[in-house]
């Protein structure tokens, strides 16, 4: 062997696993060891290093590591550590689980787990804004690592659903910008991970066609309906001629992914028919991903 430095060997996939309590790390953990991950929940940050050099000198195998606000201390230096890591030539990628506020008070209501970062409540304190204060602490804490994220909002997400989308994200090799395409209903409210939305709700309803209206965009029917619609074939155009514009501009600021999310009333025709006609002309990209909200949730 020369006299040279020897470099770290790469691991191919070290997932980086956080968000907020009551995101569903527990569901994306599991969804990654059953697709072959070695997972370690709530690693400190201050571990990570010596955890990966530890790794470097087994056989090659996908790492999985959780870590939290229950790490609250050693919150602030995860992010450059992580920036560190890839600079030395690790390949780690960091997914950010979000929801709405009104998801994680519903979710901690039902499950009657303490916030990790709930206050002691005094007497004759509101429990309910005792939790609201500590999601909102919480929040912030993880708000420089949510921006250098790829996020998922879980806030309406089956469990099933959120399996199946870390599986397909960690699927995609890192190195290129990933295009993802979601659709989803306005009447659900607006997916947090969204980077760029567009309103399809001024197109043509299918809906209003008692024929098409039990089917959705992905069955043969809508599609004819929708592509002979002028005004369908201008959106998408539009759509599809900003992104041509600034794809290189993202992936030149060395974004991992980017989500583009379409919307209409129900999430089911339109929005749906957007969504998979731009997947496929943009399948030469490279790696890109489409998503339907609602109709993965039925």
């Amino acid at each position: 062997m020369s006299g040279g430095v020897e470099k770290p060997r790469a691991l191919n996939d070290v997932v980086l696993v956080t968000g907020m309590s009551g995101g569903g790390k527990s569901v994306a953990m599991h969804a990654l060891e059953d697709a072959g991950f070695f997972c370690v929940d709530n690693l400190p940050p201050e571990l990570l290093t010596e955890f990966l050099k530890l790794e470097k000198q087994r056989d090659e195998r996908r790492v999985a590591i959780a870590v939290d606000v229950r790490s609250e201390g050693s919150l602030p230096h995860l992010l450059p550590l992580v920036k560190q890591l890839r600079q030395e030539g690790w390949q780690v990628r960091s997914i950010f689980l979000d929801a709405d506020n009104e998801a994680l008070l519903r979710r901690f209501s039902e499950t009657r787990r303490p916030h990790p970062l709930r206050s002691e409540q005094r007497d004759g304190e509101d429990a309910h804004r005792v939790l609201q204060d500590a999601i909102a602490l919480e929040r912030e804490l993880l708000s420089a690592l949510r921006a250098e994220s790829t996020v998922i909002d879980t806030s309406l997400l089956r469990a099933a659903q959120l399996r199946a989308w870390v599986r397909d994200l960690v699927s995609i090799k890192g190195g290129s910008l990933t295009l993802v395409f979601e659709s989803f209903a306005f009447k659900h409210g607006v997916p947090n991970d969204a980077d760029f939305v567009f309103d399809v709700r001024v197109l043509p309803n299918p809906y209003y066609d008692r024929e098409l209206r039990p089917l959705t965009g992905r069955d043969a029917p809508v599609a004819d309906f929708l592509a002979a619609q002028p005004e369908v074939s201008l959106m998408l155009g539009q759509i599809a001629g900003f992104l041509r514009q600034w794809l290189p501009n993202f992936a030149a600021d060395q974004r991992s992914y980017l989500t583009v999310a379409i919307g209409c009333t129900g999430g089911q025709h339109r929005s749906v028919y957007l969504v998979e006609t731009l997947a496929r002309q943009f399948a030469s990209h490279g790696h890109v991903l489409k998503r339907h909200r609602e109709l993965d949730a039925r």
